[in-house]
């Protein structure tokens, strides 16, 4: 860590830390930065105003292309996993989005310890998605939601869903604390003090742009590091249950990890300089950059869903399908992967008629068996994938 850096910052300040380190059975003596409260303004340059207001715009076209479906919610879906798959990599787990869509139709023991976690995460997202609309962001819903996504993993210890007791460094976790890339608060009142105003900040009214709190919050947050594992997909999914919380975004398909996975560096590079600077210009611009690009991805991803399902309702109206077949094959391109048993429970049909349905989509080559046997049958629609994994 950048000490010398550091210790000139306007808005936090160096707490020299003792500890033991058991992994080279040595003390320590080095410094945390403890990040200042956050202000009730900060003073930005034109071009980052002129980019927080692009990237508001960008996100509501996003939202209005997902309008043009009967249920946008549909697109939710995908979403997530697509998420889940960018977010996990960015923090070194590595999943394919096909092998996490699978997941939700395997038990636990039959997933390898990488899609297991990159599914704590979807599951994670949607319970923090179905409660944002009544509630506030508080810690103690954080708090839940990062004992979601640590759950069996070498995380799921005493502190899982806890604000942490214990020092965490981030770097290589083969290197000494000296080499850290970066020394969080210590644990204690100091720590605690911080995140509780973290949580008054994000939930007071302000007359900065959702876009551009959301960029702060974001900041401050993983600056504190308050739990010991899931800071960083935690972060990136408070940003975007603030800007669906603010009504910026109504049908929460744009997210910042696709564009920041390819970025990684330069996303830590901005965070730490706002805490060597104070100057959140730069900081904000970036967080924008991401937002707006995968709102753009995300608005030419929905038009050409919607192309794609239009030629398979007309495939399906050609073959004088009637019933659940007709509404499963509008609704593909939220369920690219299912099983008969997803179809009954969305239609709630019968068994047969929720087979039959599948099985003449099948014969029309809309969808695919993926996995044989008679109950655990899991098939996809490739072309709703193809433009998923694009």
């Amino acid at each position: 860590m950048d000490v010398g850096r550091l210790s000139a910052s306007p808005i936090g300040r160096l707490i020299v830390i003792k500890g033991f380190d058991p992994r080279f059975q040595e003390d320590y003596s080095t410094a945390a930065y403890l990040p200042d409260p956050l202000a009730e303004g900060v003073i930005l340059t034109s071009a980052t105003h002129t980019a927080v207001a692009e990237a508001a715009a960008r996100v509501a076209r996003a939202d209005e292309a997902a309008k043009q479906l009967p249920n946008p919610q549909l697109l939710v879906r995908p979403a997530i996993r697509q998420e889940a798959v960018s977010t996990s990599a960015l923090e070194g787990t590595f999943a394919a989005f096909t092998d996490v869509l699978e997941a939700d139709f395997l038990d636990e023991a039959e997933l390898s310890s990488s899609v297991a976690e990159v599914r704590n995460y979807v599951r994670t997202a949607e319970a923090a998605l179905s409660w944002i609309n009544d509630r506030p962001i508080t810690l103690a819903m954080l708090s839940h939601l990062q004992k979601m996504l640590v759950r069996g993993t070498r995380a799921d210890t005493a502190e899982a869903g806890h604000i942490r007791t214990t020092q965490v460094f981030i770097g290589a976790e083969n290197r000494r604390v000296s080499e850290a890339r970066f020394v969080p608060p210590p644990p204690g009142n100091l720590l605690r003090e911080g995140t509780e105003s973290w949580q008054r900040w994000i939930n007071e009214p302000h007359d900065l742009h959702p876009v551009c709190q959301a960029a702060l919050a974001h900041y401050q947050f993983e600056t504190l590091h308050p739990f010991t594992d899931g800071n960083g997909r935690l972060g990136r999914l408070i940003a975007v249950l603030q800007l669906v919380s603010a009504k910026e975004l109504q049908t929460p398909i744009v997210n910042l990890s696709p564009w920041l996975n390819a970025r990684r560096e330069q996303y830590q590079a901005y965070l730490f300089e706002v805490s060597a600077t104070g100057d959140f210009s730069a900081w904000v611009m970036f967080f924008c950059q991401a937002l707006t690009a995968h709102a753009v991805e995300s608005a030419a991803r929905v038009d050409q869903l919607l192309v794609l399902s239009g030629r398979l309702k007309e495939a399906i109206r050609a073959a004088r399908l009637r019933g659940v077949a007709v509404q499963l094959g509008g609704d593909l391109i939220g369920y690219p992967m299912l099983t008969v048993g997803t179809v009954k429970d969305l239609y709630n049909v019968s068994y047969q008629a929720a087979n039959s349905a599948v099985a003449k989509l099948t014969e029309l080559g809309i969808l695919r068996q993926r996995t044989k046997g008679r109950y655990a049958r899991i098939f996809s629609c490739d072309a709703v994938l193809s433009l998923l994994e694009q």
